[in-house]
C-alpha cells in the first residue's frame, strides 16, 4: 500500500484529466485549463486497507515544468487527500506550494483544490470543484494577489452508448497571476456548456459540446473585434485502443 514515484507524473489536482474521454465533458473547465495537467519530481503515497483513504506527498520541480525555471534553486512541495467514504462519494482535496520563479524574483504561490464527485445511481453524477490561491506581489510582501474557481458539473446516462452533461463555472484572476488579459477587471469570466456523447462501438466515441463564455471586460476575439462573450461549438470523434 506504499509507494514511491519519481519522474514525470500526471497532476494530484483536479478530477479532470489529459485524457478526453475521462472526463464527463468535452472541453476542460476553465481552472482545469489554468493549474497543472502534469508535474515533475517525486511522491509517496499511501492507500490504506479498505480503501478509502489515499494520501501522498510531492516535492516537485514546479508548476507544471519538465525542469525548475531559470534560476530558481527551490522545489515545490504539494499533498493529496482523498477519502471515499461508500462507492458513490469521492472528497479530496490537493494543494501546490512554492517559487516558480527565479531565486532573486520570487513570489511564494499557495494554491488549493477541493472537489467532490457524487454518484446517486447509475444515471445521475454530480461533481462540485473549488480552486483558489494566492500569490505574493513581490518578493517577501505580506500582500497577496488572490485568484479563485468555482465549478458545478451534472452529468446523466440515458443509456449504455447516450449520455449528456452540463456546466456552470466562473473564475476570477483580477490581477492576471495565471491568466494575463491586460483588461480592467482582469479575467473574469464566467462560461456554462451542455455536451452530448453517443458511443458507436466499444472503442469509438462521437462527442459534441455548446459553450457559451461571458466576461466582465472585453477579451474574446471576434471578427468585428473584441467581445465581452463567445459561443463555442466543439466536436471530437475519439478511438480507443
Amino acid at each position: 500500500n506504499l509507494w514511491l514515484d519519481a519522474g514525470v507524473m500526471p497532476s494530484h489536482v483536479g478530477f479532470e484529466s489529459a485524457i478526453g474521454l475521462q472526463n464527463w465533458t468535452l472541453t476542460r473547465s476553465i481552472l482545469a485549463d489554468n493549474s497543472p495537467y502534469f508535474e515533475t519530481g517525486a511522491k509517496v503515497s499511501y492507500t490504506s486497507e479498505d480503501k478509502r483513504w489515499y494520501a501522498s506527498a510531492l516535492i516537485l520541480n514546479g508548476w507544471q515544468r519538465i525542469q525548475r525555471a531559470d534560476g530558481n534553486t527551490t522545489p515545490n512541495f504539494g499533498h493529496q487527500l482523498t477519502y471515499q467514504p461508500s462507492p458513490q462519494l469521492t472528497l479530496n482535496s490537493s494543494s501546490l506550494i512554492g517559487n516558480d520563479q527565479s531565486d532573486r524574483d520570487r513570489k511564494m504561490r499557495y494554491f488549493h483544490n477541493f472537489y467532490a464527485q457524487y454518484q446517486f445511481d447509475e444515471r445521475w453524477g454530480l461533481i462540485a470543484g473549488f480552486d483558489i490561491g494566492a500569490q505574493q506581489k513581490v518578493r517577501g510582501s505580506d500582500s497577496y494577489d488572490i485568484w479563485l474557481s468555482p465549478v458545478l458539473i451534472g452529468r446523466y446516462r440515458y443509456s449504455d452508448t447516450v449520455s449528456i452533461a452540463a456546466r456552470a463555472e466562473y473564475y476570477q484572476d483580477t490581477n492576471g497571476v495565471i491568466v494575463e488579459t491586460n483588461a480592467p477587471n482582469g479575467f473574469r469570466t464566467q462560461s456554462y456548456s451542455a455536451n452530448i456523447d453517443y458511443q458507436f462501438f466499444k472503442n469509438i466515441n462521437l462527442r459534441a459540446e455548446l459553450r457559451k463564455f461571458y466576461s466582465k471586460d472585453k477579451i474574446f476575439t471576434h471578427d468585428d473585434g473584441l467581445n465581452k462573450d463567445s459561443l463555442i461549438f466543439t466536436t471530437a470523434m475519439i478511438f480507443t485502443f
